[in-house]
């Protein structure tokens, strides 16, 4: 990205409201320069909401020539792992994110919070609580009720750096005790009526081990972070806006070095997924899903095994735009951008996944025919293939009907098709096994339509067939991924009665054209007539495995030119 003073790299700024305030701030000269930051907690996977947050911090930082901190916040050592610290990492970088040498962790900050902390103390604006986590939490109210004051709000500012200290040090057991700011238990906003600001937690830390005990809560810890960070503009999510007064607060009553500002916009929400981490990290454990990236995960990890383009997801972010209001993108936005990309980088090859065996009987046996393919049918750069034609092919089952309705114009008894890149064949003969299952077609070919070319005499076909060659394709598994739900709206709180248990479809026995046999890119292909698919990780040169990124349909086209 971007250096800060490097203004010869700063893009066009893009057009919404934070990017709005952002250049109001720069011209009126409020910050010499812009400082954003993606803080994820490293307790689970990056989803793709996070990718729109990734996307909006990273992207201002970019195009307003500032730069972007990477920074963990890292205040729950339980649910916390390094795992995640590298998976979050890898998948920023993924979307062509840099952070420089701005990566950092809340717990950088720990000795400064803490002794922050005993300031508020010393100032008569924390105190040491004894209460239950459930008397604390009837204490606290509701929205149409005050709530009451801690029988412990009034410890003298001795007694509570006493305990607070004595915490530290860790004397006494989890749940025992907390330290809250002393707010106001009456007002309106449920966030400032005594927030707690630390809790005992006996648990070793992924970074500073068994140094600490107690531990900041995630929103005393994130303004501040922020501001010991420098950071001018604090983007959120909505969920946070209620929590502004709180985050102000303490940057009105500790001396911070820098007062950042919180602006938050809407979510992302996608159909057919749930995008809480709370969700996600159950659907992994119960072994709903192979994990974390499973392609059917709404995780950037999922997603990116499920062969989508880093470019594709910032086309859909940019797509969806910056709102104020949350709303919910139906799945087929992000199915539009996969296959805008891919429709023009995807090079071309073919698969039969369902096999059904053609013998072309007046095509000699023991021959082999190379027939040239294009990569690309829209980009010459990409150049030719050659793919094997011979006596004995395969094609799609389902492109085959003995008894085919009106308008069928596949293959039949007695119909003439193409067969791509190759001849004119027509179906002459069904073998049928002893169930009554068709297991072969017998054909003839035209010699004179080498390439697939019309013949001299001028006839048409409605049909051209992909196909592979028997005895040269090579076996693969296809696994054809759907959305993990069966409901545009899962219902988070009984999301497992929302699972479809036909998001996933193994075939075992597909082919593909021999070109794919010593492939060693994760590029997608488009198996032509069947959709754009990538080599999944488990894939090796002797026994192929293939996902589907996304099929050919594409609903969504319908619906923009018809608006």
């Amino acid at each position: 990205m971007a250096n800060e003073h490097a203004s010869s790299d700063v893009r066009e700024p893009g057009t919404d409201f934070i990017r709005d305030i952002v250049r109001e701030d720069l011209a009126a000269g409020k910050h010499r320069s812009v400082v954003t930051r993606f803080p994820p907690e490293p307790n689970g996977f990056l989803h793709i909401g996070h990718a729109k947050s990734i996307c909006l911090n990273f992207g201002i930082a970019e195009e307003f020539g500032g730069r972007c901190h990477l920074r963990m916040d890292d205040t729950n050592p339980v649910k916390e792992e390094q795992l995640y610290i590298d998976a979050i990492q890898d998948d920023v970088r993924w979307l062509g994110f840099d952070w420089g040498t701005h990566f950092h962790h809340a717990s950088d900050y720990f000795e400064q919070l803490y002794a922050w902390a005993e300031k508020l103390i010393g100032d008569g604006k924390a105190y040491v609580d004894d209460q239950s986590a459930e008397d604390m939490r009837i204490a606290r109210g509701t929205l149409t009720e005050a709530g009451k004051n801690s029988p412990f709000r009034d410890r003298s500012v001795a007694e509570n750096l006493d305990l607070f200290r004595r915490m530290r040090k860790g004397e006494f057991p989890n749940g025992a005790r907390v330290l809250r700011a002393k707010i106001d238990m009456t007002s309106g906003n449920i966030n400032l009526r005594d927030p707690v600001l630390y809790r005992i937690l006996h648990a070793e830390h992924p970074r500073t081990g068994k140094d600490w005990c107690i531990y900041p809560s995630y929103d005393y810890a994130h303004g501040q972070s922020d501001a010991l960070e420098g950071i001018t503009h604090s983007i959120c999510t909505l969920e946070f806006e209620d929590h502004r007064p709180l985050y102000d607060w303490f940057l009105d009553n500790l001396p911070v070095p820098t007062k950042p500002r919180q602006y938050e916009f809407a979510r992302l929400n996608l159909t057919y997924a749930i995008l809480s981490k709370r969700v996600l990290t159950q659907l992994v454990r119960d072994k709903h899903v192979s994990g974390w990236d499973d392609p059917r995960m709404p995780t950037i990890a999922g997603i990116r095994r499920r062969g989508v383009p880093a470019v594709a997801l910032k086309d859909f972010v940019k797509r969806i735009g910056v709102a104020k209001a949350n709303s919910i993108v139906d799945a087929g936005v992000l199915d539009f951008s996969i296959r805008e990309i891919l429709n023009k980088t995807a090079e071309r090859r073919m698969a039969v996944l369902r096999p059904l065996k053609v013998v072309i009987t007046n095509y000699p046996e023991g021959q082999v025919e190379e027939m040239e393919a294009v990569n690309h049918p829209d980009d010459e750069t990409k150049g030719r293939r050659t793919v094997p034609f011979t006596r004995e092919l395969l094609i799609e089952r389902e492109d085959f009907m003995e008894s085919p309705p009106k308008k069928f114009y596949r293959l039949s008894p007695g119909q003439e098709v193409r067969l791509r890149y190759a001849y004119f064949i027509t179906c002459q003969e069904v073998v049928k096994d002893a169930d009554g299952e068709v297991v072969e077609l017998r054909c003839t070919y035209d010699p004179q339509t080498r390439g697939g070319n019309t013949p001299p005499d001028g006839r048409k076909v409605k049909a051209t067939l992909h196909w592979v060659s028997a005895t040269h394709s090579v076996p693969a598994e296809v696994r054809l991924y759907g959305p993990l739900f069966k409901k545009p709206d899962p219902d988070p709180s009984d999301f497992a009665g929302d699972l479809d248990p036909a998001s996933l479809e193994v075939i075992g026995a597909a082919r593909v054209e021999p070109s794919l046999a010593g492939a060693n890119s994760a590029a997608p292909v488009q198996f032509e007539r069947l959709g754009y698919f990538c080599p999944d990780k488990d894939s090796t040169p002797g026994a192929l495995v293939f996902n589907r990124t996304v099929g050919l349909r594409d609903t969504y086209a319908k619906e923009v030119k018809k608006g």
